[in-house]
């Protein structure tokens, strides 16, 4: 069983991405949700987590509309599989134009 955090940095401004709504869902069904912090960060979603694939969606389309800045993604999703290990970790990169993940640690 795992567990799952995330964090999101606004590549633009060089700072972390706060407020951003977040849900991870398991196939079709919404399992949690949360808002990052001030520091970008969910410290953790999910519970403990059972070897499946999941999905976050982060609502960058809100986020970038309470700042007045365009954007060509309206949310990002990233799909990954939870196997044994014990701690996940999802961070996203974000621009308006742009994102990048990674698995961290």
């Amino acid at each position: 069983m795992s567990t799952l955090s995330t964090h999101v940095l606004d590549a633009v401004r060089g700072a972390p991405a706060a407020g951003i709504a977040v849900g991870l869902y398991r196939g079709a069904r919404l399992l949690d949700s949360g808002i990052t912090d001030a520091d970008g960060r969910i410290g953790a979603l999910g519970g403990i987590l059972a070897p499946d694939a999941y999905r976050l969606v982060f609502d960058t389309g809100a986020y970038f509309a309470e700042r007045g800045v365009e954007t060509f993604y309206p949310e990002v999703a990233v799909e990954f599989i939870v196997g044994a290990e014990r701690h996940y970790h999802v961070p996203l990169l974000l621009s308006p134009f742009a994102y990048s993940t990674y698995r961290g640690s």
